[in-house]
């Protein structure tokens, strides 16, 4: 059983790494030039890679902070209603803080994939 689960977990990794790998690449074969050079295909497909990893892991972290202030708030209000005001104040400006994480992570991966600073060091 343990073997066939492994298998099957390794199988479903292995499909998702492909398909994380492969559609960069058709994304970025407009950016193959004529004479055979591949690195700006690997640079673009980098980019994309980079780009849908930083808004990934930004919109989990978000999410994870968004999520401990709403319980903690929830816990807080069960244990003394008579405060609700303050704690919702208090959420409120915690949620907004770990939001600000999800749009420095979207603007980190827009940053990747239009004004990449490394394209003219790279490229000349």
């Amino acid at each position: 059983m343990l073997r066939k689960s492994v298998k099957w977990v390794f199988t479903l990794l292995t499909s998702v790494a492909a398909l994380l790998v492969s559609s960069p690449v058709v994304f970025a074969a407009e950016a193959i030039p004529e004479d055979g050079s591949y690195i700006k295909v690997i640079f673009a497909v980098g980019a994309m890679v980079g780009a849908g990893l930083a808004i990934g892991m930004g919109a989990i972290g978000a999410g994870a902070g968004i999520g401990n202030a709403a319980s903690g708030a929830c816990s807080a209000v069960g244990r003394n209603p008579g405060v609700q005001g303050k704690i919702m104040m208090t959420m409120l400006v915690g949620m907004a803080m770990a939001e600000s994480i999800a749009i420095y992570a979207l603007v980190v991966s827009l940053v990747l994939l239009y004004a990449n600073p490394y394209k003219a060091f790279l490229f000349g």
